[in-house]
């Protein structure tokens, strides 16, 4: 008999019949609606297999509904949508898909580290508002980014490949990590600094680092204070890293110059959210990963993943 899997979204028939030769596959068909938690529990109280995304929170409540469940197949990097503990108490293997979306995000995050910096948005939204009547010396003037000093926070695998995109524009790279990478520092020709002295130098700020607990309103009141009034956050990891109140606070006060984010502590976000209406930012929706052969990728690995762990082998990339 076939193992029985559940799929929370819609994913490419290629994916689905690689699944399918192996599984008894029920999914969630809708591609622009979660599937309710209800729903979610109520479907996996019959499965061994779960295939899953960030906007699936699969907590104790939803563990405890699936006696039969051997894995939780996270199509992500992060995992922070999954009760890790609950789920090694209950010797459910997660599983995740890194190093795929490496350069897909990283080129996102320095597009749109651009984007803010030399206000394309809003330029855009000017001609479609019939604004541009004449050309003038200091309008819609943005800042540089050649020249400029980065700060990255968190130098794993898409920080360093936000730095080497940084270098062919000539930035001065700065970084902090929980440790230091004297390999790194060499390879990219980047120098470690302090926390508080990326800070208070960088002329851009990015956040590339995982939540969790010690990540939490990492970016808060007392950082922005500490920021230069010109400087351009771009935060691309996960919502909650930056506290959005202190954010908030930071651009209106003009504490800071702009802010590109891609994430938001709770997502979606629609045009009632209030970064939408602040013209020093630009708001995407999650689209970090966001390119169809990435996406794709992802949805294999996710396969993979899954069906290793169902045929008792080692996943490609383990969690827990």
């Amino acid at each position: 008999m076939k193992p029985k899997i559940y799929v929370t979204r819609k994913i490419e028939d290629s994916v689905k019949e690689k699944l399918e030769n192996y599984c008894e596959v029920t999914m969630w068909e809708k591609e622009d609606v979660p599937v309710p938690k209800e729903v979610l529990i109520e479907e996996v109280r019959k499965v061994e297999g779960l295939y899953c995304l960030l906007t699936e929170t699969i907590d104790k409540e939803v563990i405890e509904s699936a006696p039969d469940l051997k894995v939780i197949s996270n199509m992500a990097v992060g995992f922070n949508n999954i009760d890790i503990e609950e789920a090694k108490k209950h010797n459910i293997i997660v599983t995740n898909t890194p190093e795929i979306l490496t350069e897909t995000t990283a080129d996102l995050t320095f597009a749109l580290l651009m984007a803010t910096a030399r206000r394309i948005v809003e330029a855009v939204d000017y001609i479609k508002s019939n604004q541009w009547v004449t050309w003038s010396p200091m309008q819609l003037t943005g800042r540089d980014v050649h020249g400029a000093t980065l700060g990255i926070i968190g130098m794993g695998r898409i920080g360093s490949a936000l730095a080497r995109r940084a270098k062919g524009f000539n930035m001065n790279i700065i970084y902090h990590n929980r440790n230091r990478s004297l390999e790194q520092e060499r390879e990219l020709d980047v120098q470690y600094v302090e926390f508080e002295e990326l800070l208070k130098t960088s002329d851009f700020i990015c956040v590339m680092v995982p939540y969790s607990e010690e990540t939490k309103n990492l970016i808060s009141e007392r950082e922005f204070r500490l920021m230069k009034d010109t400087s351009i956050l771009v935060n691309t990891s996960r919502g909650g890293i930056v506290d959005e109140d202190a954010l908030y606070m930071a651009l209106t006060n003009q504490q800071i110059g702009a802010a590109g984010l891609d994430v938001f502590e709770e997502e979606p976000i629609n045009k009632s959210n209030r970064f939408v209406s602040l013209p020093n930012v630009i708001s995407l929706p999650h689209i970090g990963s966001a390119s169809i052969d990435t996406r794709l990728k992802m949805e294999e690995v996710a396969a993979e993943n899954l069906l290793r762990v169902l045929q008792n082998n080692p996943p490609i990339y383990r969690v827990v």
